[in-house]
């Protein structure tokens, strides 16, 4: 009995996997990464970080637009961990991973109307977006000598 709920663990586990492989095969991306930032990135970035630098949103509409900015943000880091787009599987999916967590808690705050939860989301943004400017825009962010 032990031996056969191991082997369906194991076969669904393989299973998981093969339709997981073939979701990331079907995704195809449209943009260049040039379109992604400007049309994705940048938007809801800076929306989220103006919106926090002045003071947070302060109505029904503004916290809605907070969340949308939020939800973008998570989801294009998403998108850049999408084959086709991924520069390599180190660094660069660390940084991807670190706009998604940041768009993830930017709309958790966001949804539950919580400006303090909203502005503490304020680093992690800048964060993920230097800490991969540094290292594949280094016109952006020039080696210090």
């Amino acid at each position: 009995m032990r031996i056969r709920g191991s082997l369906l663990v194991g076969l669904t586990v393989v299973a998981v996997g093969a339709v997981m492989a073939q979701a990331q095969d079907a995704a195809q991306p449209v943009g260049t990464m040039g379109e992604l930032m400007t049309s994705m990135v940048y938007p809801a970035a800076n929306d989220l970080l103006l919106s926090i630098a002045r003071g947070g949103p302060k109505d029904d509409k503004e916290w809605m637009a907070a969340q949308r900015s939020a939800v973008l943000l998570a989801e294009s880091g998403n998108v850049l961990m999408m084959r086709g787009h991924a520069r390599d599987q180190g660094d660069w999916m660390k940084n991807a991973r670190m706009l998604v967590d940041a768009g993830a808690a930017a709309y958790k705050a966001a949804h539950a109307k919580d400006a303090n939860a909203l502005a503490a989301v304020d680093a992690p943004i800048n964060a993920s977006c230097v800490s991969c400017h540094k290292q594949y825009r280094p016109n952006v962010h020039p080696p210090r000598s």
